[in-house]
């Protein structure tokens, strides 16, 4: 394939994406036209098609790209031990960062709530296989420890995006992994 076809494609896509996000920061999914997308975009409507089915399979697609992100990052570290965890917890929160467009535009309220379910279930998952297995619950237990740990991680982390990050990733991380190591007694 030609790299100047390629780069095209890619910088289609791009535009594609940042326009979607751009309009998502002031409406839901459901009200913006394929039309809208394509006017900021500076893209013609067949260019679209060419490489989304509509608005839905484009969000679905920055969506997927997020989760295979995140997949890829949990599957490389280990949550086994405390120091570890609150190492990997910062580096998913630089991730964050470097991603807080995106994310604070697909976890407000006119993202796809489908998308902050799939979140949690990648997490939740990985935290049961990783940082569970290490305490002493049984199975049943660890589903709800795993559930309240991620849900509140999740919030803490919509509540940061939406005060601009007004915190440190490393800042964030301690509170994160102290209130799921130690809940809220912090004497413990």
């Amino acid at each position: 394939m030609n790299p100047k076809l390629d780069r095209r494609k890619k910088y289609t896509r791009m535009v594609l994406k940042d326009s979607l996000i751009s309009l998502l920061s002031t409406k839901q999914i459901a009200a913006i036209t394929v039309k809208e997308i394509c006017e900021q975009a500076d893209i013609n409507r067949s260019t679209f098609y060419t490489h989304y089915k509509d608005q839905f399979d484009l969000l679905r697609q920055i969506e997927e790209e997020i989760i295979a992100d995140m997949n890829t990052y949990l599957s490389q570290h280990n949550f086994s031990e405390i120091e570890k965890s609150l190492q990997t917890t910062e580096r998913l929160l630089e991730y964050i960062v470097s991603k807080s467009d995106i994310c604070n535009v697909l976890l407000n309220e006119n993202g796809d709530t489908s998308f902050e379910r799939r979140v949690m279930e990648v997490a939740r998952s990985f935290l049961i296989t990783t940082w569970m297995d290490c305490q002493e619950n049984d199975a049943a237990v660890s589903e709800y420890i795993s559930t309240f740990i991620i849900s509140g991680s999740i919030h803490v982390i919509k509540h940061w995006l939406a005060n601009n990050m007004d915190k440190t990733p490393q800042q964030i991380a301690q509170i994160i992994n102290s209130i799921a190591i130690n809940g809220i007694d912090q004497n413990s």
